[in-house]
């Protein structure tokens, strides 16, 4: 049996996968923010429940926002600030009396997608989220990759390609920069934009929604997003070459994207042609806790 456990902001989810992928437990607590050791005790707790459920004991993967350095050895780059410069696999092994993998949780989605999911059989998957941030994960022959510095796929904090005079510097990132690709692709950019050309605040649906109806604002921003995205995959595109991109996240159940993107993508890819897939996840809200199980696939 594998276990696998997604860190995140607002929940803590643990799911128990059976060898063949079936889902034998499932569970989901708050998570306690602010309290690292709460968040420890909570992953314990949970993996208890799992293995009480399902009457066996399992290997751990978990899947957390940042990743454990290999310099330091401590949680680094995670936006649930009160996890970084801690030991967390030492203490999550001290709480369990076991080894654990810990991966980023944009890479688990991409190791889930490339296992089972909608990119299962190809041999680099390249796993793209656009919900509240922006981030994207790498998986290579079902495994994640995190790199030499542990941040491949930090797609997010890259620059927009090619921008045009309107669209500099760009907003500035939590990160301390200007113009990153997660303040133009994320669902929350999508809202900004709509905002600054609009005058009005609505939600990312909300605005899908006018834009299906007609309204000719909610058009222009979907319009810039598109393009805005296309270029931004186009540049991965152009070095890692994938064998299928993964869409996840909220704006990923934008259904049009999947007939917009790759004409927009295509003008920007060093090649005659782009035919690579740009697919729906299959596994949802699960793929980031059911990759976390699978990073005990051999």
């Amino acid at each position: 049996m594998r276990i696998g456990i997604d860190w995140g902001g607002t929940k803590i989810e643990g799911l128990a996968l059976a060898e063949d992928g079936r889902v034998l437990a499932r569970h989901r607590v708050p998570t306690p923010k602010g309290d690292y050791e709460g968040c420890v005790r909570a992953i314990a707790a949970l993996v208890a429940d799992l293995e009480r459920e399902a009457g066996r004991r399992g290997t751990v993967g978990i899947g957390i926002p940042g990743a454990i350095s290999p310099q330091s050895g401590l949680v680094m780059n995670a936006n649930s600030t009160w996890n970084i410069g801690r030991p967390l696999d030492r203490d999550v092994e001290a709480a369990l009396g076991r080894d654990v993998r810990i991966e980023n949780d944009a890479n688990c989605f991409a190791v889930s997608e490339a296992v089972d999911g909608a990119g299962a059989g190809a041999g680099v998957v390249w796993g793209v989220i656009i919900g509240t941030g922006a981030g994207s994960g790498i998986a290579i022959g079902g495994r994640a990759l995190g790199g030499r510095n542990r941040i491949a796929g930090e797609w997010g904090h890259n620059p927009l390609p090619r921008m045009r005079e309107d669209e500099r510097p760009g907003p500035r990132c939590f990160c301390g920069r200007h113009g990153c690709m997660e303040t133009f692709v994320s669902g929350t950019g999508f809202e900004r934009d709509y905002l600054a050309h609009a005058g009005a605040s609505r939600p990312a649906a909300a605005i899908v929604e006018a834009m299906r109806a007609g309204d000719e604002a909610a058009q222009a921003t979907y319009g810039r997003y598109v393009d805005r995205l296309g270029r931004g995959i186009a540049y991965v595109v152009n070095v890692l070459d994938p064998d299928v991109i993964v869409l996840g996240g909220g704006m990923s159940n934008v259904e049009e994207l999947y007939r917009d993107l790759p004409a927009a993508i295509a003008p920007h890819v060093f090649a005659d042609a782009f035919e690579t897939p740009v697919l729906r996840n299959k596994h949802g809200d699960a793929s980031g806790v059911r990759g976390a199980a699978w990073l005990w696939k051999e």
